[in-house]
C-alpha cells in the first residue's frame, strides 16, 4: 500500500522530537545560551559577520579587498577562535551537524540504495558534517 503525503510529515514530526531530545541538540543549545549571555562573545561574532558580509558586497561590486580589511578581519577570528565559548559552540555545533547528517544519511539509504552515502550528498568530501561559522544559524 502506497504512503501518502500525511503519513510522512506525522513520521517526521516524531522524527523532529526524537532529534530534539538527543543530547547533541541541548549541548549546541547551552552553547548558543553561553555565547548570548558573553557580551564580548556575541558582540564579536555579531562584528565578524558584518565585516564579512560588507567584504562580500564590495567583492561583488568588483571592489578588491585590501591588506587592511584582510588583517582586521584575521585578527578579529584570531580573537572569536580563543574565547572558550566559542569553542564551545563549534564543537557543538559538529556534533549536531554530523548528527543531522547520520540522520538525512539514513532516510536517504532507501532511496539510493547506496550504503555509504550518495553523490554529492552531506558525506561527499570527507565524511564529517562541515559546521558553519560561528553565531550563524540556530535551533532555538
Amino acid at each position: 500500500m502506497p504512503t501518502d503525503t500525511q503519513q510522512i510529515i506525522d513520521e517526521a514530526e516524531k522524527l523532529g522530537k526524537l532529534v530534539s531530545q538527543h543530547p547533541a541538540v541541548e549541548n549546541y543549545r547551552k552553547a548558543q545560551r553561553a555565547i548570548a549571555e558573553d557580551p564580548d562573545a556575541s558582540r564579536s561574532l555579531a562584528e565578524f559577520d558584518r565585516q564579512l558580509e560588507n567584504l562580500a558586497r564590495q567583492e561583488q561590486t568588483g571592489m578588491g579587498i585590501t591588506d587592511a580589511q584582510r588583517q582586521q578581519l584575521e585578527t578579529l577570528q584570531t580573537r572569536i577562535v580563543s574565547n572558550i565559548k566559542v569553542k564551545a559552540l563549534n564543537m557543538a555545533q559538529v556534533e549536531f551537524m554530523d548528527l543531522l547528517r547520520k540522520v538525512t544519511q539514513t532516510i536517504h539509504r532507501p532511496l539510493t540504495g547506496v550504503e555509504a552515502g550518495y553523490a554529492g550528498g552531506p558525506s561527499s568530501g570527507g565524511g564529517r558534517a562541515q559546521a558553519s561559522p560561528p553565531g550563524l544559524g540556530s535551533i532555538t
